[in-house]
């Protein structure tokens, strides 16, 4: 995780990047950290609500009621990735335990929902970068399902259960400005790939790049200094030595990138640089939730949300569906 704090001269110092061993020990870190009295906003990558074709399925109308409970009772086994396809369920909806024979197709028969409406609509590809992974498929290197199960039932869940900090999570909580208040610690959905075009970092030219790979990693050094710097962002000097060694050559390299990746987006938004979109539509602000920076679908998108064929607006889709998401224009869903 990479750390940022406001300063009293209003500018943001990134401190340290830190391996955080125990999930219920975050926000007492966190906390400690904080140079001015305020409010906590943190970024997680991994997904944060619900597919609105599943929770219909199971007559969900609200994710953070939900969030507490799954694990408990008739989700006793939400949590636990179903090893063969005959173990799908609703209430056990994470499929494949393992690399093996899975199948998508096992994964909408047992779900009885098309795999294209696994998808939220935050997930699915624009201009600037690919679909995302559906949450409930376990399989390959972009599957994000593992970390969701891990982030909500040993961080969001108990965050939300503790009556010794005040823990809301957007967009499910609230706007935005509602919710960053002192003494709140508010939790995002965050994206990296989401803010890799924010920020101008390009894996695509010049050749292809690859954000696991060191050498990769080290031809963005002087790309995330000076952006760092234009935005009268302070580095700490371990955090430069880590940038300008390319993040290390251990495994771990990639993931220290995204975590300063989504820093920098994050403070990027909160100052302003970028338009920042505030979801309206209650299957967005109730089940789904929204990536944070993301910006607002115009026109329509198919209910087939894995669809990657773009008319001439990115969130146009040309395959078409039963369920329809249409914009409100300028003033958002």
């Amino acid at each position: 995780m990479a750390l940022a704090v406001l300063q009293a001269d209003h500018h943001w110092l990134v401190s340290e990047l830190i391996n955080v061993a125990t999930p219920s020990e975050l926000f007492s870190l966190l906390k400690s950290h904080m140079l001015l009295p305020g409010c906590i906003l943190s970024g997680f990558d991994f997904p944060i609500g619900i597919p609105s074709a599943f929770a219909s399925k199971v007559n969900i109308i609200d994710f953070l009621s939900v969030l507490p409970i799954f694990g408990l009772a008739i989700w006793a086994e939400f949590y636990l990735p179903a090893s063969e396809p005959s173990q799908i369920s609703l209430q056990r909806p994470f499929y494949p335990a393992k690399p093996g024979h899975a199948r998508r197709s096992h994964l909408e028969k047992g779900l009885e929902i098309p795999f294209g409406q696994l998808y939220r609509l935050c997930e699915v590809a624009h201009i600037n970068r690919r679909a995302a992974c559906p949450l409930f498929w376990t399989l390959g290197g972009q599957q994000v399902g593992k970390a969701a199960i891990s982030g909500w039932e040993y961080l969001l869940a108990p965050a939300l259960g503790d009556p010794k900090i005040s823990f809301l999570i957007w967009p499910f909580s609230g706007p935005l400005a509602s919710l960053c208040l002192p003494g709140n610690i508010v939790a995002v959905e965050t994206y990296p790939a989401e803010f890799y075009a924010h920020l101008g970092l390009s894996f695509s030219s010049p050749g292809r790049r690859s954000k696991r790979r060191q050498s990769d990693r080290l031809a963005f050094t002087a790309q995330l200094i000076s952006w760092a710097k234009i935005n009268q962002i302070d580095l700490a000097d371990p955090i430069i030595s880590i940038i300008q060694a390319g993040f290390g050559n251990k495994l771990d390299g990639e993931d220290q990138f995204d975590a300063l990746v989504g820093l920098y987006g994050m403070i990027n938004l909160i100052q302003g640089n970028r338009a920042f979109y505030e979801p309206r539509l209650p299957d967005i602000t109730k089940i789904e939730g929204w990536i944070f920076g993301q910006e607002a679908p115009s026109w329509d998108t198919c209910v087939d949300r894995s669809c990657k064929q773009y008319c001439l607006d990115h969130w146009c889709f040309q395959r078409a569906g039963s369920r329809i998401f249409t914009s409100a224009g300028s003033q958002g869903l």
